[in-house]
């Protein structure tokens, strides 16, 4: 348990480090939402200055953070000057499409790269060992931009699946059967994107840690018991593997929790990443703020999701006791 809390402590200690240099880079960057108003004819300096006094943004950098931290604890995640509304009922839809387009392809991209690496550190030296290190360093060269718009050329041309958005016009009228089948038309091709980008990695990383255990002694005298050869692989050597790989895990589903953004605004989803375009584009400082704390939520939750993973199926590290 005390690994457990331990963990826990340094996600928080995280968090708040990088609430703390967001706040202040923000803060640093010329220019801020109301100086776009001042080129507004319209509207009177002494209306912009009102706003700045109601916004806190006349204050010290430490009060400013301070009332920030408290809008946290409230629930609100600031104020966002673009919406005239509290940032965290823009967060929180827009988190929930993010989650599901990653974790979507963080299971898919898992489906594939765990047979994928066991087939090839069991054949390793021979052709289909070779077929898939070629095809993984292919689409590792790839930048995920550069598939991203690939794809989006692709449905563009073809008419396959739709361009960008998360749902048709007029689906509220389907039913619910043909409501998800419209959504999964519309994550075929960002899900598509972040599988390709981050699969080879996870090819990659399983046939490392696999062809690391048939090495093991274990394993041969199992196979010398008559132990059949797909029982030695999926009962034997992936568990025996399974620590490295469940450590990837919970980086691979912060990574691509957080790393989305940018097949996001591509592919026009509607998550965290253009909202977070939009606002920076409009200095909308704590939408800024919002967007890249929640990203590293994200990540930081993969990790201890992972840790959590680890410590169920390691027994060393549940052991709190003194080394014998």
């Amino acid at each position: 348990m005390r690994y457990l809390l331990r963990r826990a402590l340094h996600a928080l200690l995280l968090l708040f480090g990088v609430s703390l240099l967001t706040f202040m880079f923000a803060a640093m960057a010329p220019g801020n939402y109301l100086d776009e108003m001042r080129l507004n004819p319209q509207i009177a300096p002494e209306t912009i200055s009102a706003l700045r006094a109601q916004y806190g943004m006349d204050r010290p950098f430490p009060v400013r953070y301070l009332r920030w931290l408290g809008s946290v604890l409230r629930g609100e995640w600031g104020f966002s000057f673009a919406y005239n509304r509290p940032v965290a009922s823009l967060l929180v839809v827009r988190a929930r499409n993010t989650l599901l387009l990653a974790a979507t392809a963080t299971a898919l991209a898992w489906l594939l790269a765990l047979p994928l690496g066991v087939w090839s550190a069991e054949r390793a030296g021979h052709w289909p060992d070779r077929l898939v290190s070629a095809g993984s360093a292919a689409l590792l060269v790839i930048p995920e931009l550069v598939l991203a718009l690939g794809l989006l050329i692709l449905a563009v041309r073809s008419g396959w699946f739709p361009a960008g958005g998360l749902e048709s016009l007029g689906s509220g009228s389907l039913s619910a059967g043909r409501k998800i089948a419209d959504l999964a038309r519309h994550l075929t091709l960002p899900v598509a994107a972040l599988v390709l980008s981050s699969i080879p990695l996870l090819i990659r990383h399983v046939r490392a840690a696999v062809a690391e255990v048939l090495g093991s002694g274990f394993l041969w005298a199992a196979e010398a018991h008559g132990i059949s050869r797909r029982r030695l692989l999926w009962r034997h050597a992936l568990p025996a593997a399974a620590n490295p790989l469940i450590s990837l895990f919970g980086f691979s589903l912060g990574g691509l929790l957080s790393g989305s953004l940018i097949v996001e605004v591509v592919m026009s989803w509607p998550g965290l990443g253009p909202l977070l375009l939009e606002a920076i584009l409009t200095r909308d400082l704590y939408v800024v703020i919002g967007c890249v704390l929640l990203s590293t939520l994200f990540l930081v939750g993969g990790n201890l999701a992972a840790d959590l993973l680890l410590y169920w199926a390691d027994p060393r590290i549940r052991w709190e006791g003194p080394e014998p």
